[in-house]
């Protein structure tokens, strides 16, 4: 094993033996995270069911090393569907506490429970009737007092040699947090496309997972006219869309055709005149299209074998019911979802 010896102002420093430190570092956190496991009792169900059936939303507090994982802690219950923010202990006690409205649960971070700014905020909220949950590992603390409903995150001994830094317990807290987030995600009964509702910003593979109609366009968005409409008012709809093509659909919302800005132009150079045509008359017939719960996978696959950059949405009635856009698959800006 290597071994390093650290100077400073010209004194030596003990030899430390890195992976092996390191290796230990690790094995105290896992029995943290083991410790922890086996404490967990009906109180971190209780805190489940409360924070399932409120109406409001999940205030996460804590300051220092505890703020820092706390603001883990509410971005994962945000992104996996439980409405939430993070509220600086301090920052609430100096104008932040409006934030918080009736029906909001403070979740509050504090390993020793006694940590002044996230006491006194418990406190205060406890007085509006705001429920709180606590994560600590001291029961007798003054937070715990407070708590309506107290999760253990007791562990046998900080990674610090001196069992001072937060290094095994906020890994125990931030297990813990994730823990939350994960139940209550599964009992909300929401699958893998929700989750990417709140990933809008993900990579093309994540993209690619989610179904057409999530991502489509749809409603006043779809440029769209009858059968029996006349080209310049089709020309008219090409234009106020800006995707290059009209959809065109018979009396039932049946797509039997498209009319595209090439379409337009092989159509000026074959007739002289365009103001007495209908776009059946002109339309090309039988187009490409996707089913609304294919992949976005697929939507591209087509696209790329047949060289088009939009493609009809429909039902498994046939009727129309959106329109992909390539950018709609690969990104311009953000990736838009309808919800």
């Amino acid at each position: 094993m290597k071994k390093l010896t650290l100077r400073k102002n010209m004194e030596t420093k003990p030899n430390i033996d890195i992976l092996k430190r390191a290796k230990e570092v690790i094995e105290t956190e896992k029995k943290g995270l083991d410790k922890i496991s086996q404490n967990l009792d009906s109180s971190f169900e209780k805190a489940v069911e409360l924070i399932l059936n409120t109406k409001g939303r999940v205030v996460v507090t804590g300051v220092g090393k505890s703020g820092i994982i706390g603001r883990k802690i509410s971005a994962t219950l945000s992104s996996t569907g439980t409405p939430s923010f993070f509220l600086h202990s301090v920052e609430a006690l100096h104008g932040d506490l409006g934030m918080v409205i009736h029906d909001d649960i403070l979740l509050a971070v504090s390993y020793s429970g006694n940590t002044l700014e996230v006491c006194e905020l418990a406190s205060i909220l406890k007085k509006r009737n705001i429920k709180i949950i606590s994560l600590t590992g001291n029961l007798e603390s003054k937070l715990a007092q407070l708590s309506d409903i107290v999760i253990n995150v007791k562990i046998p001994k900080e990674a610090c040699p001196f069992n001072l830094a937060p290094t095994t317990s906020t890994t125990a807290i931030l297990a813990l947090g994730d823990a939350l987030a994960i139940c209550l995600f599964e009992l909300k009964g929401l699958k893998a496309e929700d989750f990417r509702k709140n990933h809008p910003g993900g990579s093309l593979g994540e993209r690619l997972k989610v179904k057409v109609k999530e991502i489509m366009l749809t409603g006043e968005k779809i440029p769209v006219v009858s059968q029996k409409t006349p080209l310049e008012d089709a020309i008219i709809e090409i234009d106020k869309k800006r995707l290059g093509c009209v959809l065109i659909t018979d009396s039932l919302g049946i797509l039997i055709g498209i009319i595209t800005d090439g379409d337009l132009r092989r159509i000026f150079l074959k007739y002289k005149t365009y103001s007495n045509l209908k776009v059946e008359e002109v339309m090309t017939r039988n187009p490409k299209v996707i089913e609304e719960n294919s992949l976005a996978s697929e939507a591209l696959e087509l696209m790329e074998k047949h060289l088009i950059t939009v493609l009809p949405v429909i039902n498994y009635d046939k009727k129309l019911v959106g329109i992909l856009h390539l950018h709609d698959i690969l990104g311009k800006g953000t990736f838009k979802f309808t919800i």
